[in-house]
């Protein structure tokens, strides 16, 4: 891949290249449950009454259900059951003082069509269900996108063969509109700058501020009843044992001069979920490895030269995409990420540093 005349200085935003979701408490709702085209919420059409916050005290806040993490997951996930459940009294915690701080807001901001991943697999079937309903939410609740497409491109002969195999995984995943480009003409009339031997295309690859996703979530989860309370960082969970108690989980707060008592607790904590997991009583591993992702950004006089996402064929030894060119919703083009292993679980600039975090790491490792 090469684009000619390309400048590039260091961009100080960085991003954390390695997620892992845990969900803990009791499965109350329909696996098949997602979030519709419209952001119109009716409150309670069920009739149906909670009784959680009728029992607050100075010392206790009560609710039903409590979603541990403000990241895109853990907001969407909230709104989701609340409008399935809006009888529920449910808050989000959330440790930092604004939403999405931490992988939700640092991330390339694409929207994957379902390319690189193997046919019949959960991570498919999501991936290409996941790019329509980000289309739908987005058109529904006024989120910008751009739908500007992406490029894979095969600069070597010895990558043509792994172009093909990432074709074939494409139909039999059904990812729209998939094109294989058969030539370095047909892949200058979609990216002019843009030289190989031959490429796949993804018209239907987008881009979007999953940061931005996220607060929609959010200020959406608000309007249907849901309470969001920031700088709110859990230290611990505590059950009852008690089998008439009707909200038999306690959980600490740092900093805050009162504790949550509800009946369910989902956490969804990204690059602190093996923490959280053995707070509640699960297993810690696999440890989170913490990676940080560096980028460079072109020159604001040079963005012009890149219309949508550029990627290489990926290099089956390494467990990322590639290097790639990503524009940005503000108008910039980002080229990265590169993946080096943090000091810090959540350190963004290049000498944050834990002593303790980074230990664990390496021993882990």
């Amino acid at each position: 891949m090469a684009l000619r005349g390309h400048q590039i200085r260091l961009l100080s935003k960085t991003a954390k290249l390695h997620c892992l979701l845990r969900v803990n408490g009791v499965n109350n709702f329909s696996s098949n449950t997602h979030v519709g085209p419209s952001a119109a919420v009716e409150k309670n059409p069920t009739g149906k009454i909670s009784k959680a916050s009728q029992k607050d005290t100075e010392n206790y806040k009560y609710f039903d259900c409590v979603y541990v993490g403000g990241g895109i997951v853990g907001l969407a996930s909230a709104y989701t059951a609340m409008r399935k459940f809006p009888f529920l009294e449910s808050c989000v915690l959330e440790k930092e003082d604004k939403l999405a701080a931490h992988q939700s807001g640092n991330n390339s901001g694409v929207i994957h069509a379902g390319i690189y991943y193997v046919p019949g697999s959960l991570k498919a079937k999501l991936c290409v269900e996941g790019l329509r309903l980000a289309y739908e939410y987005c058109d529904a609740n006024n989120v910008p996108y751009k739908k500007c497409g992406k490029l894979i491109v095969a600069t070597q002969p010895d990558e043509l063969p792994r172009l093909a195999n990432l074709h074939e995984r494409g139909l039999k995943n059904d990812v729209p509109d998939l094109k294989l480009i058969e030539n370095e003409e047909g892949i200058r009339e979609i990216e002019p700058n843009c030289r190989g031997l031959k490429a796949l295309h993804s018209p239907h690859t987008g881009i979007v501020d999953w940061a931005e996703v996220s607060r929609s979530y959010g200020k959406n989860f608000e309007k249907s009843g849901g309470k969001i309370f920031l700088n709110h960082e859990v230290t611990g969970f505590r059950e009852s044992g008690m089998t008439d108690d009707d909200f038999p989980v306690e959980i600490s707060l740092k900093s805050q001069p009162y504790k949550i008592r509800t009946r369910y607790v989902i956490t969804c904590t990204g690059l602190q979920s093996d923490k959280v997991a053995a707070l509640s009583g699960g297993t810690p591993h696999p440890k989170i490895v913490p990676f940080r992702g560096e980028y460079l950004l072109l020159k604001k006089e040079k963005s012009d030269l890149v219309r949508g996402n550029i990627y290489p064929v990926p290099d089956p030894k390494f467990p990322f995409l590639g290097v790639h060119f990503t524009p940005r919703m503000n108008g910039d083009v980002w080229l990265g990420p590169n993946a080096v292993l943090a000091f810090k679980r959540e350190g963004y600039k290049l000498f944050d540093f834990s002593l303790k975090e980074f230990s664990e790491a390496a021993a882990y490792s």
